[in-house]
């Protein structure tokens, strides 16, 4: 595994997407764990050095670094324009710009429950984890999040959540349909000390596995089972969030594009220096090397021309055509930013056009069609992560709650054709066969519809009380009795 991460050819050796670690088994247990994790430890191993490869060049250390510049090698500018870390910084914020909600979508359902669950992922810093996770997700192609029933502080929340390193997490799944997941696993390089015959004791590093199934837990070193121990969550603790089916980056794709934007700004950079610092041309001119240092430190030269032959010292000049480098380098921008979907900011140059049309011109609908699909994609894994996170409220805090009850929100982009959204409303409340709930929850105003609806309700009721208060002082003659 000892790779150079920043050679080009490793690209080239990439899958391109993260593979799905699989298994033939529909269960797993202490007989054919062991088995299983074998199967899958290539696999897991290759994701691993991707991943790392993904997660530096996310972080600027990029292929560009490594550069060679055989002609005139004093000259050789290493620029790293990261619009790789543009990509995911765009991606994450658009998709999390604002925290995930959790709403009612049962009319019977006790709100008071439903606060206090919300409570408690605020209290766990749900929102920060959830932004780990989808920065995670738009570097290496998948992200992981484990939860665990709390053992203190259950009053506050019933359980802990915790972002995995997507380095040394591995989910296996089974082949069967639906590829239910048999095992969740943290892997970590650990030092033991070992005594040999003669006493002598010897450091080796070995891989340890913490390995969770539905019922149980394994520690696992050096292909042997240390520790066992059965727990009653009934479900896996370790949920993946994939960033697609492929699990493949945002900005993996378009690397070979990234690697060419930085080497024509280098080569831009180096052009301008080596105008600068163009190449001495003497023509029947003889000079030593000692006289030559003293025309670079002088900054001038006597030469006298013989005879018939001409003296002459120019510097050998070509100036680079920056228009054209420039044009060069906003196709590639321009063609990253198609591929993976984000806005351009060309800006454009009509007046006249409506909100809408610069939505459509300027990609900001593709940007939100690719953020829906990364949303159908977050929330089946968001799901599996409710299921544990509801099971440890009833059990511990009683929170009587169950999965078909809360909707998850992303609460992204309500502000947005707010004039046309309250048109809506408007004419859907207007209507007397459309019932004002359905009103609340299709015209996109509000994150919680359902909270909106109840609030608005209570708030029209107040308001008749109120009137209704008036009316009455109104009526009562002056001076009359009550």
């Amino acid at each position: 595994m000892a790779e150079d991460v920043l050679k080009d050819k490793y690209y080239e050796r990439m899958t391109f997407g993260r593979k799905l670690l699989l298994s033939a088994y529909t269960f797993c247990d202490r007989t054919n764990i062991l088995e299983i994790l074998d199967k899958v430890k290539a696999t897991y191993f290759t994701n691993k050095t991707e991943i790392d490869y993904l997660m530096k060049y996310y972080r600027g250390k990029q292929p560009i670094l490594q550069r060679e510049k055989p002609v005139r090698p004093e000259i050789n500018n290493k620029i790293v324009v990261n619009r790789a870390n543009e990509i995911v910084a765009f991606k994450t914020g658009y998709l999390l710009g604002e925290p995930i909600q959790y709403i009612s979508k049962n009319p019977n359902l006790n709100i008071e429950d439903l606060r206090v669950f919300n409570t408690y992922m605020e209290f766990e810093n749900k929102e920060a984890i959830d932004k780990q996770l989808a920065n995670d997700m738009s570097i290496c192609g998948t992200s992981y999040r484990m939860i665990l029933p709390a053992y203190k502080d259950i009053e506050e929340s019933p359980f802990n959540i915790y972002r995995l390193d997507p380095r040394f997490t591995l989910v296996v799944y089974s082949t069967e349909i639906g590829n239910k997941p048999l095992l969740g696993a943290l892997c970590n390089l650990i030092k033991v000390v070992e005594t040999k015959p003669n006493g002598r004791k010897e450091t080796k590093t070995k891989y340890r596995y913490s390995i969770y199934t539905e019922h149980c837990f394994f520690e696992i070193v050096d292909g042997a089972i240390v520790r066992e121990i059965p727990h009653s969550l009934g479900f896996i603790p370790i949920i993946e969030y994939p960033n697609n089916e492929a699990r493949l980056g945002d900005f993996e794709k378009v690397i070979p594009l990234l690697n060419a934007i930085n080497k024509v700004q280098s080569n831009r950079v180096d052009g301008v220096e080596q105008f600068i610092q163009s190449l001495m041309v003497l023509k029947n001119v003889d000079i030593d090397e000692t006289t030559f240092k003293s025309l670079i430190d002088l900054g001038a030269i006597k030469i006298k021309t013989n005879g018939t032959i001409e003296a002459d010292i120019k510097f050998l000049t070509q100036e680079m055509n920056q228009d054209q480098v420039q044009t060069l380098i906003d196709d590639l921008y321009q063609t990253v930013l198609t591929l993976c979907g984000m806005p351009n900011r060309n800006g454009g140059s009509s007046t006249s056009d409506t909100g809408t049309a610069v939505i459509m011109r300027d990609g900001w609908s593709d940007a939100e069609a690719r953020a829906k699909d990364t949303e159908l994609i977050f929330k089946g894994s968001e799901r599996k992560f409710l299921q544990i996170a509801l099971k440890c409220s009833r059990d511990i805090n009683h929170i009587d709650i169950k999965l078909r009850d809360i909707e998850i929100k992303f609460t992204r982009k309500n502000y947005e054709n707010i004039v046309q959204k309250t048109q809506v409303l408007t004419q859907l409340l207007g209507c007397d066969k459309v019932a004002p709930e359905l009103a609340f929850a299709y015209c996109g105003l509000f994150s919680d519809p359902t909270s909106a609806y109840k609030e608005s309700q209570e708030y029209i009721k107040s308001q008749e009380e109120k009137q209704a208060k008036q009316n009455e002082n109104q009526e009562l003659p002056i001076g009359g009795d009550v």
